[in-house]
């Protein structure tokens, strides 16, 4: 009976994870609560918003496109109190551990919920590897820094970056020529190198985003993405462990005659 209690928490163990809500904030590549500044010819796919500061510089020569520019509005506030409330609805989903290593470069990962209370690195590639509807959350409790050169979040198996969520406790930075893939919520600022491609959303609750001719695709923009539901296998798994469950009750009130006898 124990192995079979532990097989019915296992599989019910395994639902997917939901997409972190971030209301209007969504609408939006670039956010920042300070000040937003970008040298060279950055493209920023989506809106570009920043409340309560009012500084947003490097404009042109750099671009927005299928998207607005919200600077202290009340468009802006709205959507940096949603990044409040998602960042706290993604810093407290249970991370059943271990704990990330300082660096997650050359790793594979699948779906679930990840996290390290100190700081998190990515040199070289990772790769997540899942689904349309797979959903990957990182809780990083202070900085998440991009190797310069060859730093690559690497979705394999249809992964959606729509889906993929980084809190950050501190700061963010990219390195040059990272290529990132998911929505990075930063307490503090977040930094994109030069020649650095973000395909998700760069939004600092209270400090800078800066930018230095990158690219910045908000996911809401690319054909097929949004939120993420249960994957099918989960739903799977429950369905057999409910079934097994049926099935060894039966047996036992079969059996349970004969045995006293």
């Amino acid at each position: 009976m124990m192995k079979f209690a532990l097989l019915l928490m296992s599989a019910l163990c395994l639902q997917a994870q939901l997409p972190v809500p971030l209301a209007t904030a969504a609408n939006f590549a670039v956010l920042a609560g300070s000040t937003v500044t970008n040298t060279g010819a950055s493209v920023v796919s989506g809106n570009l918003g920043l409340s309560p500061g009012t500084s947003v510089t490097g404009f042109p020569p750099g671009t927005v496109t299928n998207g607005t520019q919200h600077v202290a509005d009340a468009v802006a506030a709205q959507a940096e109190s949603d990044v409040t409330t998602a960042y706290g609805n993604a810093s407290t989903r249970p991370c059943p551990g271990p704990p990330m290593p300082g660096d997650i470069g050359g790793t594979v990962i699948t779906p679930g919920v990840y996290c390290n209370s100190t700081s998190v690195g990515i040199t070289g590639t990772v790769t997540l590897s899942g689904n349309a509807s797979s959903v990957f959350i990182f809780q990083i409790g202070s900085t998440l820094t991009t190797a310069a050169g060859n730093s690559v979040v690497l979705l394999s198996g249809g992964v959606l970056p729509s889906n993929v969520f980084w809190q950050v406790g501190s700061s963010a930075t990219l390195g040059t020529n990272t290529t990132f893939n998911g929505t990075i919520m930063a307490q503090d600022s977040i930094t994109v190198n030069t020649g650095a491609a973000l395909y998700g959303r760069a939004l600092a609750r209270t400090g800078a985003v800066t930018l230095a001719d990158n690219a910045v695709e908000d996911p809401s923009e690319t054909p097929g993405g949004g939120p993420g539901t249960p994957a099918p296998p989960s739903l799977i798994l429950v369905m057999l462990a409910l079934v097994l469950t049926a099935a060894y009750v039966k047996r036992e009130r079969l059996v349970r005659p004969f045995s006293r006898s």
